[in-house]
């Protein structure tokens, strides 16, 4: 078998993540895509974080392709702190030290890389997390080699985020669609906020964005973000190259096996289920859990509940082991077959496939329930803009505890009320559309060909 490293070709890709679940997630699921393409894909991050990528994969097995190879650069040991579900921002500054560790040291092993690699191949596309940015810069020594940020926020997010950024401009082009008013405020930490500005100078140095979504869907931020006056920036044509979960799932439950939820779902009736998750970088106080609890018994309707505490820095050191969150009395006794707790890492692709509802911060059918960073522009686009999710608490209330009542509500609206009706069946098209874009001629292969184009050209 040739060495990656020394295996002439005509064009590779390189592949940075940013060091959190969503991130790697993503930019794993866009290797495979690239990958069968038949280019080669370098994936590149600390051995830790390659791990977690690998382990917590749905719908397919890195390990059975090819021409994904996985480099673990060298990471010191960093902090790993507990998370605070207390803290009034509920952004997760708790992995705050593994963000600046990957700044720090990991450049430096990866400038070594790129200088091995850039002999072997005519050009090197190097696709790094939008708020990982050094490999920007490091593309600008090599004359074959050329980045691109990857944008794993949706493109609604995106466009609102930056629009505050630039103090948000009035230019008349920009005709935005009428939604009521919304900012960032208290979505990430005063130290992420410096961190992001601290990247953001190096995304100059891009030669193209790519967005995690479909211009079927989000087409119009899509354009909109085409058009924002970034300073120093040229204004290239965005490529939407998502959504990049797999749409057909294999059942690949990697060394874990098929969980047993999927068992008890399999006993429920098609579309019956409300799935419960927060994500896997926060953690609930036990008043949150409490009141969340007993608004999801009070609505009667069938759930499956993720219930663990947030990950920290290194999912593997030793020390971190989850704290078990503690019921009512007998809450789970008292399901009687309507609901199951979670308490382990949940399939969640395989759960969506056959639940299709969702409560949580982001993406569904969806109760709505923002806590941080893009989940309150995300559930905005929800219930404000597709009308497919309606909310249980506004970001505008976000240091209020959720009531059961409040909770008991919004899961009879999604699950039983016409307005929940109209939602499922708007899902249900959006389905299709999603399909279509996939399809020969669809709009996600269309801009995934156009961008393999650019970079083999």
């Amino acid at each position: 078998m040739e060495n990656p490293l020394t295996e002439s070709v005509s064009v590779a890709v390189v592949m940075v993540p940013f060091p959190a679940q969503g991130h790697l997630n993503q930019l794993l699921h866009f290797s495979r895509l690239i990958s069968s393409r038949g280019i080669p894909v370098h994936f590149v991050t600390s051995a830790t974080h390659n791990s977690q990528a690998q382990i917590r994969v749905q719908g397919w097995d890195p390990l059975t392709i090819s021409n994904i190879h996985f480099h673990d650069l060298p990471l010191p040991p960093f902090s790993v702190p507990p998370p605070d579900p207390h803290a009034q921002n509920k952004f997760p500054a708790h992995l705050q030290p593994s963000f600046d560790a990957a700044v720090l040291h990991l450049r430096q092993p990866f400038a070594a890389l790129l200088r091995s690699l850039c002999p072997t191949a005519h050009r090197i596309a190097i696709i790094h997390d939008d708020v990982m940015a050094f490999p920007a810069q490091e593309s600008a020594a090599h004359p074959n080699a050329e980045a691109y940020a990857f944008h794993s926020t949706s493109a609604f997010s995106s466009f609102f985020m930056n629009m505050e950024l630039l103090g948000r401009p009035t230019d008349e082009e920009l005709k935005l669609p009428i939604l009521p008013p919304f900012s960032r405020e208290g979505c990430f930490t005063d130290q992420f906020m410096d961190f992001i500005s601290s990247q953001s100078e190096m995304l100059r140095d891009d030669a193209g964005d790519l967005y995690n979504t479909c211009r079927m869907v989000e087409g119009e931020f899509v354009d909109l973000l085409s058009k924002l006056p970034i300073p120093g920036k040229t204004k290239l044509r965005p490529w939407a190259v998502g959504p990049l979960n797999p749409i057909v799932i294999d059942g690949h439950g990697g060394s874990r096996g098929r969980h047993d939820c999927l068992e008890w779902l399999d006993k429920q009736p098609p579309r019956s289920v409300l799935y419960v998750s927060f994500g896997s970088n926060l953690s609930l106080t036990e008043e949150e859990i409490y009141e969340l609890g007993m608004g999801l018994k009070q609505s009667e309707q069938r759930f499956i509940w993720v219930l663990r505490e947030a990950d920290r820095g290194d999912i593997f050191r030793e020390e971190n082991n989850l704290k078990n969150y503690t019921l009512p009395d007998n809450f789970e006794l008292g399901l009687k077959g309507v609901g199951m707790v979670v308490r382990d890492w949940a399939p969640q692709l395989e759960i969506l496939a056959q639940c299709g509802e969702r409560l949580g911060p982001t993406v569904g059918n969806l109760a709505t329930w923002p806590m941080h960073s893009d989940q309150p522009f995300n559930a905005m686009l929800m219930t404000e803009y597709l009308k497919m999710g309606v909310p249980v608490r506004d970001w505008a209330r976000r240091e209020e505890i959720v009531g059961s009542g409040d909770v008991e509500v919004g899961v009879r609206r999604l699950m039983e009320n016409e307005e929940g009706k109209e939602m499922r069946r708007k899902a249900e098209e959006l389905r299709g559309v999603i399909r279509d874009a996939w399809s020969k001629g669809g709009s996600s292969r269309k801009d995934l060909d156009s961008f393999i184009a650019h970079i083999s050209r």
